[in-house]
């Protein structure tokens, strides 16, 4: 063996041995929730609710916050059944001054929060062609500025305790734009910006910043989306999508990485195989990332139908329910929607 294939195996070597140690270093630094205070945005149905519910069985107290005081009501009985301490607010997140009260209730019924798990978000589906200005707007309000003013809410105090958690979930939509959801992308880019910046900046301050990719999972929240253009088309291809086996990953599990990812204080974890896949390739090959896309788009449906009007995709006729059906049973699970909503889902399929 020649001198600079010895210096070259002894590199690697070297290059592993290090990689190896300091996953051991961070193994031994596993962070304990126990007794701990987290608030969870968007925690009453979904992603939230979930993450919501396994810091709760790990023994931590639990704040939680969401628009829908109705929806907060039946999260807060589920989440009481799991033990602890928890606490609901009411509050817009879009509104700074509502978020700052807010945090300021948490504290003083749960004390200082030292995990911050920014979930809250919004999705719309469409094509270009019937996106409004407003559209953007709106994506960016909800999906990016919530978490700003909930992290600038936090950031004061756990600076001073010289320690503290923030989990940004973020999206695949956020690494790689998809077509037909560019508020949604657009916002998710911000987004990822922001917490890869913030962990950055904070650790010097003891703050760990993990920034979460998600693929598609099934939540149940396909429900949630607002629709343009060929409605029942759009919400077809989006709803399919998220609930498929292979292409979608089980809610749960990805809870469970993400405070895995959380208690280790990884900067990034990417959920799913595909979302992995995807990422790898657009990093490598973004023009042949963008060429793929193009070709999807074309698949995807024309401009058309309700147009630039907005559609709720609760009153969207949805596809075959063979077809979704993991999704459906997950929205039932995870306050997707409301008991009587769920019960009239039941005898129609009876």
């Amino acid at each position: 063996m020649r001198d600079g294939q010895v210096y070259g195996l002894g590199l690697a070597v070297g290059g592993l041995a290090a990689w190896l140690a300091w996953h051991g270093w961070k193994a031994r630094q596993s962070y304990d929730f126990r007794g701990k205070t987290a608030l969870v945005t968007g925690g009453s149905r979904g992603l939230g609710l979930i993450l919501a519910r396994r810091l709760a069985g790990e023994g931590a107290k639990v704040g939680i916050c969401a628009r829908d005081p109705d929806e907060l009501d039946r999260a807060f009985d589920d989440l009481r059944k799991c033990g602890g301490h928890v606490v609901s607010v009411p509050c817009d997140l879009t509104v700074p001054e509502q978020v700052d009260e807010m945090v300021a209730v948490v504290e003083r019924r749960l004390g200082p929060i030292d995990v911050l798990v920014n979930n809250a978000g919004t999705i719309s589906i469409g094509p270009v062609d019937h996106l409004r200005r407003e559209d953007f707007g709106k994506a960016m309000v909800t999906n990016f500025f919530s978490a700003l003013h909930t992290t600038l809410a936090v950031m004061p105090g756990m600076r001073g305790r010289g320690q503290g958690r923030i989990v940004n979930i973020t999206s695949i939509g956020g690494k790689i734009s998809i077509p037909h959801l560019l508020p949604y992308s657009a916002s998710k880019f911000a987004l990822v910006g922001l917490s890869e910046g913030l962990r950055a900046e904070l650790a010097k301050d003891g703050i760990v910043v993990t920034t979460v990719v998600p693929g598609l999972m099934r939540t149940g929240s396909p429900r949630q989306a607002e629709v343009k253009g060929q409605v029942e088309e759009e919400f077809a291809w989006f709803s399919v999508s998220d609930a498929l086996p292979g292409l979608s990953m089980s809610a749960d599990r990805a809870a469970r990485q993400i405070l895995a990812a959380c208690g280790r204080g990884d900067a990034e974890v990417v959920l799913s195989l595909p979302a992995k896949f995807g990422t790898l390739v657009h990093g490598l090959f973004p023009g042949l990332t963008c060429d793929i896309l193009a070709l999807t788009n074309r698949a995807l449906p024309g401009p058309g139908g309700a147009g630039a009007r907005s559609v709720s995709a609760k009153v969207v006729k949805p596809p075959p329910k063979w077809l979704t059906a993991l999704n459906d049973r997950a929205a039932q699970r995870n306050n997707e929607i409301a008991p009587e909503e769920a019960f009239a889902a039941e005898i129609s399929t009876s």
